[in-house]
This record gives structure tokens, C-alpha cells and sequence, in this order.
């Protein structure tokens, strides 16, 4: 494949094909997975775990990716993947499994996450729903799919008339924003939600199931792939202070239908992250 130095010269279609087949691999490896005893490990608190079937997806996908694209880079959560420091060249971001604690208790809600970028711009995004079996998938300028159906563009919509996805833990005492702004937001939205999978909310959101998604700590491979995949729709996505998504590193996530976004950044959240 010619490494080129823009998007035209690079096989997208091809790699487009191979990340479909791929996630549909590593999807049936996981379902496979569910009569086995998983091995939990904790990362940072009880409520950040891995497992084994973490840690085997991600290396399922750098096996795959390094035979086949060498000469492309991959950020991956498990850490097996490459130290990226810039946004040169092609970048695969991969969650093996977002909602991991979903994954653990219910065997529900959790998902795997690619999004591909090139020179830092989004190019293919692909969040795969293991259990319900739906690939959302999108290339940039062509529309975003659930499997073969074309999800329709977002249409504007109202805080009153909106359900937001968001954490119930953000309305209390934190050091990332101040508690008192939340109830305001969820006291004027029609309702909310927490699924606990930032990568089902994006999709969600993408497909119109929900009107927004609002977390105050994703990493990139958390959100890469929905980022795409929402703005192929017309969705709008930023920091809380409306401001670019850095793939490169931890952020505040308000991904939303357009206008509704511009109306909560403005009067609920802008300015007001720590």
C-alpha cells in the first residue's frame, strides 16, 4: 500500500473492509467467551478493571493490524500498542472493550471501538455492539451505517426535549467540574440516562436513540470512533467548554444533535470545567 501523503493515495476501501471483518472476529471470540471464568484485574480503583479477554482482543487487532498495515501506528487501552506522542501518519485508537464493568456483571452494554485517523483527521470510525450484533460504522464524507441501513442526519431539538446520557456521579462533590452546575441541566432536559459504555452512548446518540452524551473524563480510545461517526451525521462533539476534541489526549466529552449542543456548552457548561 502507498503511504503517500494524503488521503487519496491510501487504500481506505481495503482497510475499511478489513476492520469490519475484523471487529466481527474479535466480537465472536468475546460472545465465545461468556461460559469461560474471566481473570479480573483492577487498574487504578475497584471500578477500573481489565481482563483477559481485554487484553486478548487488543492483541488480536495489533497482530492483525501490524501483518497488514506495518507502517501505521496503534494507541491502544491495554498499552500494547505504540507510544504515540503526534498525529503524523495513520493511527489506529482502539478500545477492545469499552464497558468493562457491563462486561464483567451483565454481559450487556459494552462494545469494541476503532477510529482511524490520518495526519490527526478522522477518517474511519467503527463501534461494534457485541451482543445485539450491530456494526456502526462511517467513513468521512460518506455517511455513517448500522450494518447495511444508512443512519439518517440529526435534526435539531430542544433541552426540554432531550435525553442526555450522563453519570450521575457528576452531580456530586468532584474535582472536575462544579456539582451545582448538573442539577440545573438535568432539572430542564426531559430525562436522562447512564448506560456505561461511552462508546454505546456515542452510537446512541449517532442513530438518535439519545439526544446527547456528557462525560467529564473519556481518554482518546474512549471516544475517537464515536467522534466520527457523530459529525458524519451532523452531531456535534467537543470538550465542555465547546471547544476540539485532542486525540492525543484525556478530555471533558459533550457529543450531542445539533443546536442542542451549542444551547447546554453555552448556557449550562462553557467556562465552568476545572
Amino acid at each position: 500500500m502507498d503511504k503517500g501523503d494524503g488521503l487519496v493515495t491510501i487504500a481506505w476501501e481495503e482497510i475499511y473492509y478489513n476492520t469490519q471483518k475484523w471487529m466481527r472476529e474479535a466480537g465472536e471470540q468475546i460472545r465465545a467467551s461468556f461460559a469461560d471464568t474471566l481473570t479480573i484485574d483492577y487498574k487504578l480503583d475497584a471500578s477500573d478493571l481489565v481482563t483477559n479477554m481485554d487484553k486478548q482482543t487488543e492483541q488480536f487487532f495489533i497482530e492483525k493490524i501490524n501483518e497488514t498495515y506495518p507502517e501505521h501506528r496503534i494507541m491502544g487501552e491495554e498499552g500494547y500498542g505504540d507510544v504515540v506522542e503526534t498525529v503524523n501518519g495513520t493511527i489506529w485508537i482502539i478500545d477492545p472493550i469499552d464497558g468493562t464493568v457491563n462486561f464483567v456483571h451483565m454481559k450487556r452494554h459494552f462494545a469494541i471501538s476503532i477510529g482511524i485517523y490520518h495526519e490527526g483527521e478522522g477518517v474511519i470510525g467503527m463501534i461494534y455492539d457485541v451482543v445485539n450484533d450491530e456494526l456502526y460504522h462511517a467513513q468521512k464524507g460518506k455517511g455513517a451505517f448500522v450494518d447495511d441501513q444508512k443512519l439518517p442526519m440529526l435534526e435539531e431539538i430542544k433541552v426540554d426535549s432531550a435525553v442526555v446520557s450522563m453519570n450521575a456521579a457528576w452531580a456530586i462533590p468532584n474535582r472536575l467540574i462544579e456539582p451545582q452546575l448538573i442539577p440545573p441541566l438535568v432539572n430542564d432536559l426531559r430525562g436522562t440516562r447512564s448506560i456505561g459504555s461511552a462508546a454505546i452512548e456515542m452510537v446512541y446518540v449517532a442513530s438518535g436513540k439519545i439526544d446527547g452524551y456528557l462525560t467529564l473524563r473519556l481518554s482518546p480510545w474512549d471516544f475517537a470512533a464515536g467522534k466520527i461517526l457523530i459529525e458524519e451525521v451532523g452531531g456535534k462533539t467537543s470538550n465542555v467548554n465547546g471547544e476540539p476534541l485532542n486525540i492525543l489526549e484525556k478530555s471533558t466529552v459533550f457529543v450531542a444533535k445539533p443546536g442542542l449542543h451549542e444551547q447546554i456548552v453555552n448556557n449550562y457548561l462553557k467556562k465552568e470545567s476545572k
